[in-house]
């Protein structure tokens, strides 16, 4: 009796353990996908667009008008777009498994990508995924005007 007491106490043990390790590599991770938000908003203030790598190859955005472009509409349209303010703000990343959601806001200055003037603040959603290579990248994205 003793010793199966003991075995299922370090059983309980291993447990818990394991539990705590998964939630600290899941720590990791949402901090790794807001590091790569915040690298996403950097890049597009430097017009520096290296950050191609961040999006899968069938990406999907969906701004906010409403209309939906694919990885390679999407990363013409930020080339061609000039930002005075151009930031994230109240980022929070829940991680489930090999896929993340990312929150926030953004506020912009400036001209898209047609040569619109842009001033707005906006609420977005990043859809986040573990790739087979073992590299997270957005899969999609939504943004809304927030109403105040």
């Amino acid at each position: 009796m003793k010793g199966t007491l003991v075995w299922c106490a370090i059983a309980l043990v291993s447990l818990i353990v394991g539990a705590q390790a998964k939630d600290n590599n899941q720590g990791g991770t949402e901090q790794a996908i807001a590091s790569s938000e915040q690298q996403w908003v950097d890049a597009a203030k430097a017009t520096m667009w290296n950050y191609a790598t961040l999006l899968a190859d069938n990406f999907v955005n969906t701004d906010s008008s409403g209309k939906v472009t694919s990885k390679a509409e999407t990363l013409a349209n930020f080339k061609a777009s000039k930002w005075e303010t151009n930031q994230i703000s109240n980022v929070k990343v829940t991680v489930f498994g090999n896929t993340a959601i990312a929150s926030g806001e953004w506020t912009g200055k400036g001209t898209d990508g047609n040569g619109t003037a842009v001033d707005t603040h906006e609420r977005w959603t990043d859809t986040w995924m573990k790739m087979p290579n073992g590299k997270w990248q957005c899969i999609a994205s939504h943004s809304a005007p927030i109403k105040m």
